[in-house]
């Protein structure tokens, strides 16, 4: 009989990323934490941006902040809380991934969407002048994968993972750029 819990690769292993990477802020880390807390406790593979999009609602309030006045955050919740006793199981034994790029290896246990955000959440923090990325870099980088298994949550709570992004940039202070993220 296999283990109900899966194999989680160490983080301090060569090629691993440690929730206390000093390019993330406390915050930040303490939600990748709860991501993966998440995904063990759901037996998943790997830790998803669901699991991350989840976390981010749970733990930061900044990133709730862009939820304000979203009548269909109730819901969202509700989609991302049943992840693990129905909705998001045929995702259990699947990485995430866009196809954009080969899979690689599993060495920080996120998932290659999951791993691209976050790297992409350090870049956006970067480019604003800022050593550590905040959750809200990390959800901005989320919802512009239209591959991300959060911008799927997202899409059946029906809310526009486009709006998200535009409620990001047009917070003071969030703003990378004419690039964007």
């Amino acid at each position: 009989m296999p283990p109900r819990t899966p194999h989680r690769p160490d983080p301090h292993q060569a090629g691993g990323r440690s929730d206390n990477d000093a390019r993330l802020s406390a915050q930040l880390a303490a939600v990748i934490s709860g991501a993966r807390r998440r995904a063990t406790r759901d037996a998943d593979r790997q830790v998803d941006t669901a699991h991350l999009l989840h976390s981010l609602l749970e733990h930061d309030p900044e990133v709730r902040d862009v939820f304000e006045g979203e009548p269909r955050t109730a819901r969202l919740l509700g989609y991302l809380v049943q992840r693990s006793i129905g909705y998001g199981l045929r995702w259990q034994n699947s990485v995430e991934d866009s196809g954009a790029v080969p899979v690689v290896t599993e060495a920080d246990g996120l998932s290659p969407l999951a791993s691209g955000a976050l790297e992409h959440a350090c870049e956006r923090a970067a480019r604003r002048g800022e050593e550590a990325a905040r959750g809200v870099d990390l959800l901005a980088a989320i919802v512009v994968d239209g591959q991300a298994r959060a911008v799927e949550v997202l899409a059946r709570a029906g809310i526009d993972a486009g709006e998200v992004y535009a409620r990001i940039d047009s917070r003071p202070g969030s703003r990378v750029g004419e690039s964007g993220c």
